[in-house]
């Protein structure tokens, strides 16, 4: 068992991060223009155990019962710190992590990887602390009002400069909520006007900041990673993968189907896919799992989330499938992530095998059930096996 007040046994200096990442993008291009064969499906994929680098994993009772769900497919996660309070410092993350390894499962190998929750207070010597305490991965910047648990969030980033800079010395990664929030922008603008107004000249300014756009949904931000420095990273899920907007009222109002940033159209669906299969190292898996009880989604003023854990990489598995390309699924979820966060790649094996079935429609029962993401549709690959492994 790992110790919980430890530092984390992964964690790796970001020095030489650059020019590494940029000859991974050179190697793998932004776009693929190769014609895939799929009259041969792969019957049977190993590939390495994947990372999630977006994950909501919750606290207290809610996180005893998902957590397993990702450690049993996932060999680390980047663990948000949206809870209520915020994770806003060193000694809380600390903390929060030592609350998550005492309530994983017996016999299981997972290593949370942990974020601090951006918010006006924070100051240059947390970051300073956070880089030097090999703990944290990542701030985390959530726009105010913007999602769950985002009401200490900030407005700008004019005032936090300061900040900026010290992430930017530390080579540890803003992580961006990216979205613009007002009343006059429209729902389906946010991510649009954010990257417009906001991100871009905060990049342009910050030039060796390092950026994940996270669970990125249009066709301007797909594009906008692609053709940034390599220092800009992007998280992509399963459900901007494989739906569009459309999904949230198929047949009647679909409260499991909302989550934030919003479905997108079907343009963007299909520029996130080729954003996803095109090899390069920028994009890489993020599931964004952020599970909600189902009194919570199906109410008047339902929350946003999707609680796709359980059927997560099998769900990538089927948007590669679908467009031809499940030979590069492992690149995706194995191996960019973890090269962006200059981290080893994982050694252990997941194995899946190629066979027609039903994701668990819930988890639990009642109004304390989890609606899985993918219920009642048709997966075409399974998980049939792990090996558990040491990382090289």
């Amino acid at each position: 068992m790992t110790d919980p007040g430890a530092e984390s046994p992964q964690r790796a200096g970001y020095a030489g991060w650059a020019s590494q990442t940029d000859i991974r993008r050179r190697a793998g291009g932004t776009r693929s223009s190769q014609t895939i064969d799929t009259s041969d499906p792969i019957q049977t994929l190993e590939i390495v155990r994947p990372d999630d680098w977006h994950l909501h994993l919750r606290d207290g009772e809610l996180l005893s019962r998902v957590l397993p769900y990702t450690a049993e497919r996932f060999a680390r996660a980047i663990v948000m710190p949206n809870l209520d309070p915020p994770v806003t410092t060193v000694a809380e993350a600390r903390l929060y992590r030592a609350r998550i390894l005492a309530a994983l499962p017996a016999g299981l190998d997972f290593e949370p990887l942990m974020t601090l929750y951006l918010t006006s207070s924070t100051t240059p010597d947390e970051v300073e602390a956070a880089a030097a305490s090999k703990l944290i991965f990542g701030l985390k910047f959530y726009p105010m009002g913007a999602t769950t648990n985002s009401s200490q969030g900030v407005t700008g980033f004019e005032d936090l400069h300061p900040v900026l800079e010290s992430l930017e010395n530390s080579g540890l990664p803003l992580l961006v909520h990216g979205e613009a929030i007002g009343p006059e922008i429209d729902v389906f603008d946010r991510e649009r006007i954010f990257l417009d107004e906001t991100l871009r000249p905060i990049i342009e300014r910050f030039e060796g900041l390092r950026v994940v756009f996270e669970h990125i949904t249009t066709e301007e931000a797909a594009a906008f990673v692609a053709e940034s420095p390599a220092r800009v990273a992007a998280t992509l899920t399963p459900q901007h993968l494989l739906l569009t907007r459309n999904a949230i009222f198929d047949g009647g109002l679909r409260p499991h189907h909302y989550c934030l940033p919003v479905l997108k159209r079907e343009r963007d669906r299909a520029a996130l896919v080729a954003a996803a299969i095109g090899g390069d190292s920028s994009f890489f898996l993020g599931t964004d799992s952020a599970p909600h009880e189902r009194a919570k989604k199906e109410s008047a003023c339902g929350c946003a989330g999707i609680f796709s854990t359980p059927i997560a990489i099998e769900a990538y598995a089927e948007a590669f499938h679908r467009a031809g390309a499940i030979d590069r699924l492992e690149a995706f979820a194995s191996f960019h992530g973890a090269d962006y966060y200059g981290l080893p790649r994982n050694r252990d094996r997941i194995r899946l095998e190629a066979v027609e079935w039903q994701g668990p429609d819930t988890i639990g029962c009642g109004n304390r059930g989890l609606e899985v993401f993918w219920a009642g549709e048709r997966l075409h690959y399974r998980v049939a096996s792990a090996a558990q492994g040491r990382r090289v």
